[in-house]
């Protein structure tokens, strides 16, 4: 049985900009985060997470570059997956530091989140840079496109949303067939959300020691 780590804030010279994609989408929705190379993967988890809007409701994983051998994968697992009966050599974010596995510009990491909906993204290290001083760190860049919602469908359920955002205007007006009504229920599911609508200046960091804390109910 592993021993988990809470989350802490740790020093640090450098920070990591990573390019964030979502594999299968067309364009492609990403996100351009910096952030501190003290981080582990959890850290990054939570970040990416923060980054999409999604709400950290599902399990996730990392695949990064295997040190053992040339073309292998190491996976780096959740912590929920099940603490309890996880073996001493299984890798666990909250115990994984980020530059463990990713430490030169062009490296790269398969993030999986939500294995029903089984969405995966490309985290590609492009730079690392010294951190700017009174800056608060993670920061989003850049990035396009609103992110799918949480339990969506996974890509088909994706398309179907924009599908029904696109038509909410003359939806009402469509002859009452079973296809219409589902979108007419997808659209009201949606609450409001746009796909097209994205500002990197509206994202919020929560802190990765406060959501490990509290998916744990810990004191």
């Amino acid at each position: 049985m592993q021993k988990l780590t809470v989350p802490r804030r740790r020093r640090f010279t450098n920070v990591f900009q990573f390019k964030c994609t979502l594999l299968g989408t067309k364009p492609p929705v990403w996100r351009r985060l910096q952030v501190p190379e003290s981080y582990t993967f959890y850290d990054l988890h939570v970040a990416v997470q923060d980054a999409m809007d999604w709400l950290d409701y599902h399990l996730h994983q990392f695949s990064v570059p295997g040190k053992e051998q040339k073309g292998d994968r190491d996976h780096i697992e959740c912590p929920w997956w099940d603490p309890w009966d996880m073996d001493d050599d299984w890798l666990i974010t909250t115990e994984v530091p980020i530059k463990d596995y990713l430490n030169n510009p062009s490296d790269r990491a398969i993030y999986r989140y939500d294995y029903g909906d089984s969405w995966e993204m490309s985290l590609n290290l492009e730079k690392i840079l010294p951190k700017i001083k009174n800056t608060t760190y993670p920061v989003c860049l850049d990035g396009r496109l609103a992110a799918p919602p949480e339990d969506c469908g996974s890509i088909p359920g994706y398309y179907q949303c924009i599908e029904a955002f696109e038509a909410a205007d003359e939806l009402e007006k469509r002859p009452d067939t079973e296809e219409n009504e589902e979108l007419l229920e997808r659209l009201v599911w949606l609450n409001g959300w746009n796909p097209y609508l994205f500002d990197p200046k509206r994202i919020q960091f929560e802190n990765p020691r406060e959501r490990f804390i509290m998916a744990l109910d810990l004191k």
